[in-house]
């Protein structure tokens, strides 16, 4: 079973979902890795009823960190702001679908905290960032 979402985050990586940027994005954020050099940058259209209507992402990193971005935005298209205030790093690693090792947690969870920081002044997080 690990094969199969091994290949799904090789597929994320090679042919990244959203890669791109926005022309006018209301909320933009880039997050990094100074451990390993990962970076993103997450922007985000937010329609007036507060739903994510746009996404996109750019970067460069590791596969984990890149997929885990293609994964986490597709994701949260066409969610309400208040949805996404849930959403907390034990999703992120459920979809990716494999254990994560401990050296490898700040690449999966890079896109969540990108999100969390384009959306810091509009959502107040309710689910825990860090889940050990």
């Amino acid at each position: 079973m690990d094969d199969l979402y091994r290949d799904e985050i090789l597929e994320h990586y090679r042919r990244p979902h959203n890669f791109g940027t926005l022309p006018a994005p209301d909320a933009t954020y880039e997050g990094s890795n100074p451990l390993c050099g990962d970076r993103l940058t997450m922007m985000l259209g937010i329609g007036d009823s507060g739903t994510v209507e746009e996404v996109a992402f750019t970067g460069r990193g590791c596969a984990i960190s890149q997929a885990s971005a293609s994964m986490l935005t597709d994701g949260i298209k066409g969610k309400r702001l208040d949805e996404l205030a849930r959403l907390g790093a034990q999703d992120v690693l459920d979809d990716l679908g494999i254990e994560i090792s401990p050296a490898r947690l700040k690449c999966a969870l890079l896109s969540l905290e990108t999100l969390q920081g384009a959306l810091a002044d509009r959502v107040a997080w309710h689910a825990p960032s860090d889940p050990r």
